[in-house]
């Protein structure tokens, strides 16, 4: 038995595999029930009893087209505990259904109308086309963890495929409004023939399940298990979990490698629900121009988990870090050289920091000497009255940053009064609606924004240097004599 799936199993369902055997009649429900016991659970039971029990419980089938199965039987009665490894026990039961009747069967019938049967659900017996719709709903919905729909392709009685394909889209819909996981037997004489391969796929594609095809009278325990694997995948995710290089969470929204990977999930996760799918996920980032799945998806089916390791290409790293910061940089070399920069550059800037934030707040900022920029003087000794003392002098360079506004106009001539009329007109618009618009402007081959820009450009840079001078000799002298009396005279 394999440990893993079992466990998996037994981890979605709380312990109980409760397997509901649905489908039309005469199509295997009760060989495959018996082969199911058979295979996996008669010898993992380990109470004598419970095992004796169980194998007399065991359904009968039949060759031909008379039906076998006239109300639901639970196999064995009891759940029964099953011990899957040493660490493991699941408590186990089938319960084989009514099927829907098929044209040919015998046995649907009594003296020309409908057969009556009894069923656990009702007080008296009802029509057998009702007890297997009855049975399907109940069965699912109230005693199962999981379902199997058997059908065939026509080789297992002298009924043809055709007859059960009406009973079998009923059974099939009836599970997909219940909505637990279920995986559709095709019950073969021939299971390795081309053509059941062509049924195989022709029924996955119609009724989007998984389909397994096997001889029921003559599986094995593998076989077995693949059924039961099939019905693990129809099992909803509970969590997709994608694991990305951490820097490109260090992104922006609006960069390209993060739009396309919400894009790529957001668009493949609204089509993910069953852990079968996880091959659309695979399939999503086929065609990524910046990802590349890694070791593949990594699937916890027993807690609804799939994993995904997503691998940057590796030329993106240097050309995204490229775009980032502005500055070319091709290989490790130039990153380290360009962090040890970059280190140097935040220094000084944390200098200034302070500074600026008052000059953005207060027009005016400081930013103060450090411990290595005091230049002390040599001591020097000196006599005050009857008292002696030491005088050391230091001095150090501050910066002192001042916010100024700097004004200028462009002022063009642009012709008639009505010329000029429109020209306002318009750009008063744009200054109500669109600034950026108004800036953009073209006043004869130019824009309205380098005209300005040139004009600031002309005054900020016009201030003579004798000037400058002036003005860094008073602030020094405020700031070292202390005096708060300015009186500037502008020549």
């Amino acid at each position: 038995m394999q440990f893993d799936l079992y466990n998996d199993i037994a981890t979605r369902t709380g312990g109980d595999i409760y397997v509901g055997v649905v489908g039309p009649v005469r199509s295997g429900k009760s060989t495959f029930i018996k082969r199911f016991m058979d295979a996996l659970v008669i010898d993992a039971i380990k109470d004598k009893n419970a095992r004796k029990r169980a194998v007399d419980e065991l359904p009968q089938s039949g060759d031909g087209k008379s039906i076998m199965t006239t109300q639901p039987n639970f196999v064995p009665s009891e759940a029964v505990s099953v011990t899957v490894s040493d660490n493991l026990n699941v408590n186990v039961r089938m319960i084989d259904c009514v099927g829907y009747v098929v044209e040919g069967a015998l046995g649907a019938e009594e003296n020309g109308k409908e057969r009556l049967v009894r069923t656990p659900w009702t007080d008296d017996e009802i029509p057998f086309a009702k007890a297997a719709e009855i049975g399907t709903e109940k069965v699912i919905k109230e005693h199962s963890t999981i379902g199997v729909v058997v059908t065939t392709d026509g080789t297992i009685t002298d009924i043809p495929r055709d007859n059960y394909v009406p009973a079998e889209e009923r059974v099939v819909a009836e599970m997909k409004e219940i909505g637990k996981p279920f995986v559709i037997l095709i019950n073969s004489a021939m299971p390795e023939s081309s053509e059941t391969a062509r049924l195989k796929a022709e029924l996955e594609k119609k009724y989007d399940a998984p389909v397994v095809v096997k001889d029921a009278l003559n599986m094995s325990e593998d076989d077995v298990s693949e059924i039961m694997g099939a019905v693990l995948s129809e099992f909803p995710i509970k969590l997709i979990d994608v694991n990305a290089p951490r820097w490109i969470q260090a992104l922006s929204r609006d960069n390209g490698i993060v739009k396309e990977l919400v894009d790529i999930l957001k668009n493949v996760g609204s089509e993910m629900f069953r852990m079968r799918d996880v091959d659309k996920i695979k399939a999503a980032f086929s065609d990524s121009q910046y990802f590349e799945i890694g070791d593949g998806a990594s699937v916890d089916a027993g807690r609804g988990r799939i994993e995904l390791d997503l691998k940057i290409k590796p030329e993106l790293f240097f050309k995204v870090l490229s775009d980032e910061c502005g500055h070319e940089i091709p290989d490790d070399f130039t990153l380290m050289s360009y962090v040890r920069f970059l280190k140097k550059a935040e220094t000084e800037y944390s200098k200034l920091k302070n500074a600026l934030d008052e000059v953005y707040e207060t027009g005016y900022g400081v930013v103060s000497p450090t411990n290595d920029d005091i230049v002390v003087e040599e001591p020097e000794m000196f006599k005050q009255g009857g008292q002696y003392g030491i005088k050391i002098k230091a001095s150090a360079p501050s910066l002192h940053l001042i916010k100024v506004d700097v004004r200028t106009e462009v002022s063009p001539i642009i012709g008639t009064e009505q010329q000029s009329g429109r020209f306002i007109d318009d750009m008063l618009d744009k200054y109500e609606n669109d600034r950026a618009a108004l800036l953009s402007t073209n006043v004869f081959g130019r824009t309205l924004n380098d005209l300005m820009a040139d004009g600031l450009s002309v005054k900020i840079n016009e201030m003579p240097d004798e000037a400058k001078t002036k003005m860094r000799r008073t602030i020094t002298k405020i700031v070292n004599e202390g005096k708060g009396g300015v009186l500037c005279i502008l020549l």
